[in-house]
């Protein structure tokens, strides 16, 4: 497929573009992790008031997931035609709907239920933000761009683990849904009354030329080629470090409630370093001519490698594994202004919400099995889980990905 050029006209200065554009949007994707990823931390707490097994645990936690995946095409299309100013404001206040609803619920499925409703809300938390980068900024700075809004995200999900203990700690969880519920329609109005609409961007084609545009994407080579290693790898990456990463740390690590905050707290600073340094390692290897897959297979390898050790039960070595691990599972995200070029800015969102939509199904998919694999086995008489579970589980998705990047290096037509 043959790259659109489109005239997006005179741009905002680059100081100006990051307070107007590039901060609110990164807000909207910092909250979006931290709902994605609190069920970590308040796993327990859930556990003990409303009594969820593991596999019910994970698909509560996975609705999120799956709500968002499923509302990603439409959300593409939307985006390519309203802009993602009013469609991420409209969305936000979605989500904020859904943490009350969670801070009422007593039964596991009006959870699971006020659960899909957040992801819903958030499905376009980082797709508004790629699609304004689109919109606003040079090819040549995207990657850059792209990877300090995804780093918010990283931040949501330091926030989401010791702060967020303690503050559940300090007024319960219910209150603390409330809390981060009221902070999101706070962003929203943000967006809505800061960003700047882009003249002229919104689409005029019917929904048929709109569906015929998805289907170019759902047709595409390049894009079958990338999607199976990129969703398998970020889609686990979701799914383990946002829930069972949590639980990890204390069945197969053995360490307390405060140690396994301290520990996910960890991880969730390696994903802000890991993610920062993606994008500055593309920018600046991209000024002499090294191509962004290549940056981004490099970083999948260590990703498989710190996967394997954690499968291993290589406790000498986990702490560094996992460190690895939060640095380098969501690298895929270097692909998506690929995936802009080769698509062009007319298509954009409808390409990145498709991976977003293979990505998050994924993780729902490791989540919701993950849980289900490890009920295989009876649980502790701490009320923990079988080490053999994580193993097993964890050790099927790695295996899916080494596959997956087999598929990646085949030679084409």
């Amino acid at each position: 497929m043959q790259t659109e050029t489109v005239d997006q006209g005179p741009r905002l200065g680059m100081a100006r573009l990051a307070v107007t554009v590039l901060a609110p949007f990164a807000c909207g994707y910092f909250l979006s992790y931290l709902f994605r990823a609190v069920n970590a931390v308040v796993a327990p707490d859930l556990v003990r008031d409303i009594g969820l097994s593991a596999s019910q645990l994970g698909l509560l936690t996975a609705a999120y997931l799956i709500a968002f995946a499923l509302f990603q095409l439409p959300l593409g299309m939307l985006l390519d035609r309203f802009g993602p100013r009013r469609v991420q404001t409209a969305l936000l206040c979605c989500a904020a709907a859904g943490g009350l609803l969670f801070s009422i619920a007593d039964h596991v499925v009006t959870l699971t239920l006020a659960r899909a409703l957040i992801g819903l809300g958030f499905a376009g938390g980082l797709m508004a933000g790629f699609k304004a980068v689109v919109l606003w900024l040079p090819k040549e700075r995207m990657a850059l761009a792209n990877a300090c809004v995804m780093s918010f995200g990283a931040l949501g999900l330091v926030v989401a683990t010791q702060p967020t203990d303690m503050l559940v700690q300090a007024v319960g969880w219910r209150t603390m849904f409330v809390i981060i519920a009221a902070v999101t329609v706070g962003v929203a109005m943000l967006i809505f009354t800061v960003v700047p609409e882009r003249p002229g961007t919104g689409a005029v084609d019917s929904v048929a030329q709109q569906l015929d545009g998805v289907r170019k994407v759902f047709r595409d080579r390049f894009f079958w080629r990338m999607a199976p290693l990129i969703t398998l790898t970020a889609g686990s990456h979701i799914a383990i470090q946002t829930l069972w990463a949590g639980p990890w740390f204390r069945d197969v690590a053995g360490l307390p409630r405060d140690g396994v905050a301290d520990s996910l707290l960890i991880v969730a600073i390696a994903f802000l370093v890991g993610t920062l340094l993606a994008g500055i390692v593309a920018d600046l290897l991209g000024r002499i001519g090294v191509d962004l897959l290549t940056v981004m297979l490099g970083g999948l390898l260590l990703y498989l490698l710190a996967e394997a050790a954690i499968v291993l039960e290589l406790l000498a070595f986990s702490p560094v594994a996992w460190f690895v691990f939060g640095m380098t599972g969501q690298i895929g995200i270097l692909a998506y202004p690929r995936l802009s070029q080769h698509f062009g800015a007319a298509l954009s969102g409808r390409a990145n919400t498709a991976m977003n939509l293979l990505i998050f199904g994924t993780a729902f998919g490791c989540q919701y099995v993950s849980g289900a694999i490890i009920d295989l086995w009876p649980g502790t008489a701490g009320g923990g889980y079988d080490t053999r579970g994580y193993q097993v589980a964890f050790g099927t998705f790695l295996g899916l990905q080494i596959l997956a990047l087999i598929w990646y290096f085949l030679p084409r037509r």
